[in-house]
């Protein structure tokens, strides 16, 4: 058995407001969840307007497969337009 834990620090340029904020933060974590059913959660800075941390851990038995669904997460990551990727940390335990 093998885990991917992913950390993302995403930057909200356009959020004036926590509500904003956590708009934006939900609809990423909501895409990342129903396509690839990974546990999700907003981590870190949730008192901050414009920062935001997501952990993501995903199971799987082979490497590849493990891969492949981080470069989607990435993938959904990057295709947000009202967050940027600050920093993309992959750890394979």
């Amino acid at each position: 058995m093998l885990v991917a834990v992913c950390s993302i620090e995403l930057y909200i340029p356009a959020s004036n407001s926590l509500k904003e904020k956590r708009h934006v933060v939900k609809s990423i974590i909501g895409r990342i969840q129903s396509k690839l059913n990974a546990s999700v959660a907003e981590v870190d800075f949730q008192d901050l307007w414009q920062r935001s941390a997501i952990g993501i851990a995903i199971v799987g038995n082979e490497k590849e497969l493990l891969e492949k669904q981080i470069s989607m997460v990435r993938r959904i990551v990057d295709d947000n337009s009202e967050a940027e990727t600050a920093s993309f940390f992959v750890e394979y335990l």
